[in-house]
């Protein structure tokens, strides 16, 4: 069943080094494994204001408001809104004659922790899909592992009790980083996946980190035929559960 929590004990994710240079700070240090993720202090972006009807409801005549939650590469650093990859994923569905309201609420710098602080205020705007990309820059700044797993799974429990339906995109980080660091880092995505059964994009970046011709001259945010891609690699998981809102 969508969205039911299996118990258990309990990106910008281009790093760097991945394009030549070093991020800051190194391996993650031993004490970065015990330290809390920074609480993100930019405002959230503003929204319109929320049909009356609550998430997943049939019963209205406006289209389904899909929030994507992010960092910079939700965002489209270094380019206009409309070329990031949920307003191209808006644009797409469009012309196959489906209408969504993409909300963007990437904001550039954000941790797991900032999306946490975010939440709430998001989720007043009653979406039907929220779509979860975060982590990377806990991942480029060696954050704990632990404490980014506990804030994604924070978010997406929210998420489910405000009766909306997540998407998570995964991540993943360069062997620089530390083999022990970069196995517990990435499997955190597909561990939650697992845990909430909710549909999981394995990497964002597939076919895009590390290309040049598909990023902007700092060689980590993805140009214009980037996000073209990145559309490309969640369209499908977006059109799969939007049909799943429809049948409820």
């Amino acid at each position: 069943m969508y969205g039911s929590k299996v118990p258990c004990s309990g990106s910008l994710v281009v790093v760097l080094t991945l394009f030549g240079c070093n991020p800051p700070g190194g391996q993650p240090s031993q004490t970065g494994e015990q330290e809390s993720a920074e609480q993100s202090s930019i405002a959230s972006p503003a929204f319109e204001p929320a049909s009356a009807s609550r998430p997943g409801s049939t019963t209205t005549d406006q289209p389904p408001r899909v929030v994507f939650l992010g960092d910079s590469l939700t965002a489209g650093l270094g380019l206009p809104e409309q070329v990031a990859f949920p307003q191209r994923i808006e644009q797409e569905l469009s012309k196959r004659g489906v209408e969504i309201k993409v909300i963007n609420a990437g904001v550039s710098g954000d941790t797991s922790a900032g999306g946490l602080s975010r939440i709430d205020w998001i989720l007043r705007q009653q979406p039907d899909i929220v779509v979860v990309c975060l982590g990377a820059n806990d991942g480029l700044r060696g954050l704990s592992s632990v404490m980014t797993r506990r804030n994604l799974n924070a978010i997406l429990d929210k998420i489910l009790e405000a009766r909306a339906l997540p998407v998570l995109l995964g991540m993943k980080l360069p062997p620089n980083l530390g083999p022990e660091y970069v196995t517990r880092f990435e499997s955190i995505y597909p561990t939650l996946a697992i845990e909430f059964e909710i549909p999981l994009v394995p990497f964002l970046l597939e076919g895009v980190a590390g290309v040049a011709s598909l990023n902007l001259p700092d060689g980590i945010h993805p140009n214009a035929a980037g996000h073209r891609r990145l559309a490309a690699n969640v369209l499908p998981t977006i059109k799969k559960v939007l049909d799943k809102l429809d049948s409820e």
